[in-house]
């Protein structure tokens, strides 16, 4: 292991989660729904979002700023009832 890494947070720091359906349907547990993949382009039409990206700036000073991106990635969760939100590094 590289000396200068960074270690791992361990699990039992992090609040307990209030719906884990999505974590358990991926270890194949049973669960009281299947989860629902929505893959979405970041909500660029909810009012949130465009007020967020405002906030930011510009569409790259939303993506490079971790609490921006943060906020663009769960504000479809506080909307829908959603399982999870995934958020994407590909751009």
């Amino acid at each position: 292991m590289n000396a200068t890494a960074p270690r791992p947070t361990p699990a039992s720091s992090y609040a307990p989660l209030q719906n884990d359906t999505f974590i358990r349907a991926c270890l194949r547990q049973a669960t009281e729904h299947t989860p629902v993949w929505l893959m979405r382009q970041a909500g660029r039409y909810l009012p949130e979002y465009r007020a967020t990206r405002a906030q930011a700036g510009s569409f790259m000073g939303l993506a490079t700023n971790t609490d921006y991106a943060t906020e663009v990635t769960l504000q479809p969760l506080e909307r829908y009832p959603l399982d999870a939100a995934i958020l994407f590094s590909d751009i």
